[in-house]
């Protein structure tokens, strides 16, 4: 099944969530109200001992930022049918309209539990140069990592992702004890949803109208319309 959600539950959350935060912790509200520990949390007071976080959300976008149309996917990382469309609609929709200037795409995070927040601290570690390639790695391997098992193990296989994507033990260190971040990211999310009416992913607005999961043929259609082919 789609994973769904409530923007008005996710905001009670947040509200309740924010209780919980105190800076240094590791801790950051999840959609429930509970804390969540960040798994780089053991570094976080050192990381705090230095340069203040980077905590501002940058948009992945690819394609050109001209292109007539504009689509704007909404995912979790860990949503199986979100793995499913990038591992095949979407190569489909990248090689006929992002690739050829048509569409501008830019993806954004769900976080419906504490790995999705995770692998999302992990992807965007690398900055938009990598945060692709790394995206496809975790949903390319998300039944491994996602039932790793214990969170020890589930933040190891993502730590393990970052690594062969090229990044450096400290660098993951620091972007997976990034409170600051964590919590834009939250609150970046919940404006989001709210603004698009985002109840499930994969979730896509193109062009201002919002649309579920569909196959590559039904999003030709709406996409040739747009481009009025």
């Amino acid at each position: 099944m789609k994973q769904r959600f409530t923007t008005i539950a996710l905001a009670t959350a947040l509200v309740a969530g924010a209780g919980w935060w105190v800076a240094g912790t590791g801790t950051a509200p999840t959609e429930t109200g509970q804390a969540m520990t960040l798994p780089g949390a053991a570094n976080a007071q050192e990381a705090a001992s230095g340069e203040a976080a980077d905590a501002t959300i940058q948009e992945m976008v690819l394609g050109a930022e001209d292109a007539p149309v504009e689509m704007i996917e909404y995912a979790s990382y860990t949503c199986p049918h979100c793995a499913t469309f990038h591992d095949g609609v979407f190569e489909d929709i990248k090689r006929d309209y992002i690739d050829t200037g048509k569409v501008k795409f830019t993806y954004r995070e769900v976080y419906f539990d504490k790995y999705g927040l995770w692998g999302s601290l992990v992807a965007r570690c690398g900055g938009e140069d990598r945060f692709f390639g790394i995206t496809d790695m975790i949903y390319d391997t998300q039944d491994t990592w996602s039932r790793a098992g214990s969170e020890a193990a589930i933040a190891e296989e993502l730590r393990k992702i970052g690594r062969i994507a090229g990044l450096e033990g400290d660098q993951l260190e620091a972007c997976l004890s990034n409170n600051e971040k964590a919590r834009g990211l939250i609150e970046w999310y919940q404006v989001n949803a709210e603004e698009h009416g985002i109840t499930s992913t994969p979730s896509f607005v193109i062009d201002g109208e919002t649309y579920s999961n569909m196959s590559y043929d039904e999003f030709r259609d709406i996409l040739d319309e747009k481009l009025g082919s």
